[in-house]
């Protein structure tokens, strides 16, 4: 029962934001962008604070030492919620934006929280040429609005928490656009909440995980990029090796 008590309130602290997005959406930008950053920056906070008190499960987030002014993030994906993770994560020292799926715009407030702030909603048909125009748009847009894109490699989540495989052009056409230093992330966590009864079974005494694991500059041949990439996921899956090895109720980076 006491599940139940603590999905009803972390979810019932996003229900007016929600609303007002919902309300605002189609007349003012200006507004849905107000409110799809209160949801993303305020909201998550108390989120996580309603989790953290009646379940024991946190939010750990790694020291953000040495950060570039401007960067691109790539990173394991997991869940939803990993967009909340890492915007929450970043603020509000550095804004974040996502290269994410189409198909997430059909979410009811995900969709409307990602067209209001500005991400890169890549559309599933029309080829891998209207892929790279939306996501070359979007690198430029970074520029102009001095934030900082993320993409996630694997190119969907993880349903178990296993590591996929890195794919290479979505994030070869963002850097060659961008041109941008490269911080590699790993995150863990989300892989356990992906679902209403994941939550249910495994929202206890866990902990949603974010860690900044190397910073390489701004690659400047294909040879470069072709290195981060390499590297990036034995990088990553290190990481998960060393958390998935320590206690759930550990506050351990």
């Amino acid at each position: 029962m006491i599940s139940l008590f603590t999905l009803i309130l972390a979810f019932s602290a996003l229900s007016f934001p929600t609303f007002m997005l919902c309300l605002c959406y189609p007349f003012s930008r200006r507004a849905a962008v107000f409110w799809s950053d209160f949801i993303t920056n305020r909201t998550s906070r108390i989120f996580f604070a309603i989790l953290k008190m009646y379940r024991k499960f946190s939010f750990i987030g790694g020291p953000k030492d040495n950060l570039p002014e401007h960067f691109v993030v790539i990173s394991n994906h997991q869940s939803l919620l990993d967009i909340v993770v890492f915007l929450k994560y970043f603020y509000p020292e550095r804004i974040v934006r996502f290269v994410a799926k189409d198909a997430l715009g059909k979410v009811p407030m995900v969709g409307k929280m990602l067209r209001s702030q500005g991400h890169c909603m890549i559309p599933r048909k029309g080829g891998a040429g209207i892929a790279m125009r939306s996501i070359e748009d979007f690198g430029k847009r970074m520029l102009v609005r001095k934030q900082n894109p993320i993409i996630f490699p694997e190119g969907t989540r993880s349903r178990d928490g296993s590591l996929g495989q890195f794919y290479s052009a979505g994030f070869r056409r963002l850097e060659e656009t961008v041109r941008l230093p490269v911080v590699v992330c790993a995150l863990d966590g989300g892989w356990k909440l992906s679902r209403i009864d994941d939550i249910f079974k495994n929202l206890h005494r866990g902990a949603y995980r974010v860690k900044i694991l190397k910073i390489y500059d701004a690659p400047s041949s294909k040879d470069e990029e072709k290195k981060i990439l390499e590297e990036a996921p034995v990088l990553i899956q290190a990481q998960l090796d060393k958390w998935r090895g320590m206690a759930e109720d550990s506050a351990e980076l």
